[in-house]
């Protein structure tokens, strides 16, 4: 189970004496990434009617989350994941710079994979937490 709130301390919610603010935490996170996966679909799906200006503005609200995704990762309590998790959020930030640049799909679909991976990841955290945590 510590494994599992070591994913919690890389966003810095490791203040467990409130298992409701642990709760609140992971909703938090769980609804950003529901927003960066919405937004990489739509970029997509911009890009394929030819709507580039529509399919931009997906693109650079994704990056939004993803900079707020990254700029919430606590290092110090985070260790190793949340050092993983930075260089992940580094290279899909080039990779949304590159597909919003060039119109390229397949990097957008990059992204979308890699992010959609991590989502269900935090989906599943819900089931692990202690049932106090649950309750609020």
């Amino acid at each position: 189970m510590r494994v599992h709130f070591k994913a919690m301390d890389s966003y810095g919610s490791d203040n467990l004496a409130s298992q409701a603010s642990v709760a609140n935490n992971v909703a938090l996170i769980q609804m950003l990434f529901d927003g960066l996966v919405d937004s990489l679909v739509q970029a997509q799906g911009h890009l394929a009617h030819g709507a580039i200006q529509e399919k931009g503005k997906c693109i650079a609200r994704a990056s939004r989350i993803v900079v707020g995704l990254q700029g919430a990762l606590d290092f110090t309590k985070g260790g190793e994941l949340a050092q993983n998790l930075n260089d992940l959020y580094n290279y899909v930030t080039r990779r949304l710079i590159f597909a919003n640049a060039h119109n390229d799909m397949e990097a957008i679909k990059e992204v979308h994979g890699l992010m959609s991976e991590i989502r269900m990841a935090w989906e599943q955290l819900p089931t692990l937490l202690p049932a106090q945590a649950k309750l609020h």
